[in-house]
């Protein structure tokens, strides 16, 4: 039996978010946006939902509970958002330019590891956390078109 609590829309208290650098090429986009996101779906359990089925009872991996929200900004929002997660201890994935030339994830970790907070040259940056904290983390950055 449906109640009134189970069609009522549901809140949630966390964002993902994910920001991107507004001068990435569409397929960039797309691709930095996939590579981030599975960062937070592989660490964090709780932004995972429960496994889907069809009518005929073909099973589906389970997705994110919650909507991705997508923003855009400079390089110089990304680097400023990337400051703040940092600061707050959010949970957190990047994507550098140099992961544009790797073919793996080995050479991946390799190029973010040869250089230093300070000059990682992002393109995108994936953060989760508190509804609010995020918005902080976002301040400055516009929401993708």
């Amino acid at each position: 039996m449906t109640t009134e609590n189970d069609l009522a829309p549901i809140r949630f208290d966390t964002k993902i978010a994910v920001l991107l650098r507004d001068d990435l090429e569409p397929w960039q986009r797309l691709n930095v946006t996939a590579f981030l996101v599975s960062g937070l779906g592989s660490e964090l359990p709780e932004v995972v939902g429960e496994p889907y089925e069809d009518a005929d009872g073909t099973s589906y991996l389970p997705m994110f509970r919650q909507p991705v929200l997508i923003f855009e900004g400079s390089k110089e929002t990304l680097r400023t958002a990337h400051t703040r997660t940092l600061s707050r201890a959010l949970p957190r994935a990047l994507f550098t330019s140099d992961l544009f030339t790797t073919g793996n994830d080995r050479d991946n970790r390799a190029a973010v590891r040869a250089v230093s907070t300070g000059d990682l040259d992002l393109v995108g940056l994936a953060v989760y956390g508190p509804r609010n904290a995020v918005d902080k983390v976002l301040k400055g950055a516009r929401m993708h078109p």
